[in-house]
């Protein structure tokens, strides 16, 4: 036999319950913050309520027992001894403090006097008999409270005052604990809906500038008000767009940069081919064999530039890419490696090494492609037969530096702080072969590597290029400098 399946709301869970979740998280947070308040405040308003109310019912119960037993007791012991048809009480005097009093025997009659005599029973006559001391119980026949108390030869005098005015009074204390609740409830509520005004117009204004954002693209700062943790939130955000407004800043100046710096090798080798091809057209003028080759060389000297250029830029958008690992390497190592292929570049130059040994974290083929833009930049500022020094040692406990210095010029003072920016190049460097990318690159490494660059003069006379990176000595190779050389 199949077994039926269960209802969906077994599956599922309660329809109510998932409705009142959804409008909950539907509700604007404005919303939420006044419910709550409101919701707080009546929790508060109910507990201090009841409490009062009980409080002061506690008393008023007591107050009137208090009073009835001291009634009941002076009319038992005063000078006047009770006679069997109570004449001798004041029986006005009782009526008009809201009070019934009668006698009840061991035999179980009532001896009354003027007016009505209070509602009596088993546990007024267990005292009349001598059974109990005393007796006070609550009469809700006639709500009253009934006291009773031995008045001697076998009799009990009965005692009883009426709650009526106890209970109004309670009345009133409940509709006035009402209202003033509510009426506390109702200004939490409002105070709530104005506190959530106030503390989020902030939050609303971060909304609006979002909004703004996405739909025009405008980055402008959201104005601050306030040190509170809102305002630092805004002064957060402000500082977000302000990144993100230098981020497209860069962009824009990288691609007006690259596009200037393409716009002419491309022009030219247009240029160059569109010669060569009109040259092999029929009926056109031909070009010398001597101005072939030199228009061919040209084309591949702008093959090259282009190649060039197009490996920096990519280069420079790996470097901009925050996912490279970080390994533990050793900086000779990656120095070594660079030199060897500045070597088979700049035969001409030759490089005075002095390197010490120096352990860090890092990108392997990033560092040694900043060190290959040092040598090359030093090769090609240094005329033939220099000597380009290149030097590491370490500065302090947490510091290295690399140090490469050529023969060549130098970097005049004006120009030192804008050589590592991106297409940089001073006037006597533009005739020279280059993109401008080099030493930015190598300000990215150094900075994403935790370390700094700088262009100063070098004590030969030429440019030296200084790179700091962060790391340690490794005490196992410490004993084992390397000596300097040069080749």
């Amino acid at each position: 036999m199949t077994t039926p399946a269960p209802p969906p709301s077994e599956l599922t869970g309660s329809p109510v319950s998932e409705g009142q979740t959804g409008r909950w998280q539907r509700a604007s947070l404005r919303n939420r913050v006044t419910l709550l308040a409101a919701v707080c405040v009546a929790g508060a308003v109910a507990l201090v309520s009841i409490g009062a109310f009980l409080t002061v019912r506690d008393s008023l119960y007591e107050q009137v027992d208090q009073n009835l037993r001291e009634r009941a007791s002076q009319a038992v012991s005063g000078p006047q001894v009770l006679e069997p048809n109570l004449r001798s009480v004041p029986a006005a005097f009782y009526a008009a403090a809201n009070l019934r009093i009668c006698l009840v025997t061991a035999d179980g009659r009532a001896l009354t006097g003027p007016g009505k005599p209070p509602p009596w029973g088993p546990a007024e006559l267990a005292v009349a008999r001598g059974l109990t001391d005393s007796s006070l119980r609550t009469d809700d026949a006639t709500e009253s409270r009934v006291v009773a108390l031995p008045a001697g030869n076998d009799r009990a005098l009965v005692m009883s005052q009426s709650l009526a005015s106890t209970k109004a009074t309670l009345a009133q204390l409940s509709v006035v604990l009402v209202v003033i609740g509510g009426a506390g409830i109702l200004l939490a509520a409002a105070a709530g809906t104005a506190v959530a005004r106030t503390a989020l117009r902030p939050v609303q204004r971060l909304t609006a500038a979002t909004e703004r954002i996405a739909r025009t693209g405008d980055l402008r700062p959201i104005p601050v008000s306030g040190d509170d943790e809102l305002a630092r939130l805004t002064t957060s955000f402000n500082k977000m767009l302000g990144a993100l407004a230098e981020s497209q800043e860069q962009q824009r100046r990288l691609v007006a940069d690259a596009g200037h710096e393409l716009r002419t090798p491309l022009t030219s080798l247009r240029t160059n081919l569109e010669l060569l091809i009109a040259s092999d057209r029929p009926g056109s003028p031909q070009l010398s064999d001597e101005d072939r080759a030199e228009m061919l060389g040209d084309v591949q000297a702008q093959i090259t530039e282009l190649s060039a250029l197009v490996g920096d830029l990519v280069e420079l958008a790996r470097e901009d890419a925050p996912n490279a690992v970080h390994e533990p390497l050793e900086l000779v190592d990656v120095v070594e490696r660079a030199l060897s292929r500045a070597r088979r570049r700049a035969s001409e130059v030759e490089f005075d090494v002095r390197l010490g040994q120096w352990s860090m974290l890092g990108d392997a083929t990033a560092l040694e492609r900043a060190v290959l833009n040092l040598l090359d930049n030093a090769a090609k500022w240094s005329p033939a037969g220099g000597i380009v020094r290149v030097e590491s040692r370490q500065l302090d406990a947490g510091f290295a530096v690399f140090e490469v210095a050529d023969s060549g010029p130098g970097i005049p003072e004006e120009d030192r702080r804008h050589v590592f920016e991106r297409f940089y190049r001073s006037t006597e460097a533009r005739p020279l072969r280059g993109s401008g990318l080099g030493l930015a690159i190598v300000k990215q490494v150094a900075e994403r590597h935790g370390g700094s660059v700088a262009a100063g003069e070098a004590p030969e006379g030429g440019a030296m290029i200084s790179m700091y990176l962060p790391g340690h000595v490794d005490p196992e190779q410490a004993e084992s400098q390397r000596p300097a050389r040069s080749s």
